[in-house]
């Protein structure tokens, strides 16, 4: 449906306040929206790679770049520094991120490759970004912090670390945000590759971006199995969401970058955001970061 293409595209978030996606490209720097009814994409250039946005409750977004957290005011363009982190690790950068049920903005750091498929390992965190904008580390000595979502009964938060090539189901506590007791609730098969981003669906299960598996696939926590296989006609799969006006379609961003010449040219579709229909379930709306 996005034919622009991304060099990393990531992050969609449905805006149902606007019928928009709201989306970033981490390596151009950009926060991006586009409109399914004008089919237009605007976007907002950022200073530093921006690994995730999310909606605020007094319009705008909340965004991760570099390594802070800041508003983004999408009429005024400007990008507000809330808080600066890990300034003793000039190689890392935000990742993936994602508002709880009550309004906390959760986001994850990782350490940029040095040289292709070279990074130093275990130096990313996932960090709790308050309502009142103090910050809390929830976990240390990650690879790639990545997707990450709440069971819909909000007792459990779902984390990936992509190096890990697994999703993990914490015990979450709504009143204090902490999460604890890491458990494995899934490993990623051969053929899937490296998981990314990822959703929940209204019956509770989870979506999961496979990058360079060119598929989502679909997740019972409660049983740790695959139920479900969407591929995609394109490899490097990073995110997805459910959006439209009842939440039934699933958007999915791609990526270009990290494919050689060759591979670009039989790789038409690299890049661009798809819209899958016909799933027969829906999903819920996102939470709004509550400051």
């Amino acid at each position: 449906v996005v034919k622009e293409k991304n060099r990393m595209g990531e992050c969609p978030v449905w805006e149902e306040r606007e019928s928009t996606l709201v989306y970033v490209d981490i390596n151009s720097q950009k926060v991006c929206r586009w409109s399914p009814l004008t089919n237009e994409v605007q976007s907002v250039s950022v200073d530093a790679r921006v690994g995730s946005v999310a909606l605020r409750q007094c319009g705008g977004y909340v965004i991760a770049l570099g390594t802070r957290f800041a508003f983004l005011d999408w009429d005024t363009q400007a990008v507000t520094t809330i808080l600066e982190l890990e300034q003793d690790k000039p190689n890392n950068r935000f990742n993936d991120g994602k508002v709880d049920p009550k309004g906390r903005f959760f986001a994850g750091t990782m350490a940029e490759e040095t040289a292709p498929g070279v990074r130093a390992r275990q130096q990313g965190a996932l960090y709790t970004l308050f309502p009142n904008h103090s910050v809390i580390k929830q976990l240390d000595q990650v690879d790639i912090s990545n997707g990450l979502d709440w069971s819909l009964d909000h007792r459990t938060f779902f984390h990936i670390d992509s190096l890990a090539y697994a999703v993990h189901a914490f015990s979450y506590d709504m009143h204090t945000g902490k999460i604890a007791c890491p458990k494995l609730l899934y490993h990623l098969e051969k053929e899937e590759q490296m998981p990314d981003g990822m959703c929940i669906d209204a019956e509770g299960k989870l979506w999961v971006a496979c990058i360079d598996g060119g598929r989502v696939i679909r997740i019972d926590p409660e049983t740790g199995k695959r139920i479900q296989t969407v591929r995609l006609p394109t490899p490097r799969i990073t995110s997805c969401c459910f959006g439209g006006k009842d939440y039934s379609e699933m958007y999915v961003t791609s990526a270009y970058d990290g494919l050689d010449e060759t591979t670009l040219a039989k790789e038409p579709h690299a890049g661009e955001i798809f819209k899958i229909t016909g799933l027969g379930v829906k999903g819920i709306p996102q939470n709004f970061y509550a400051a």
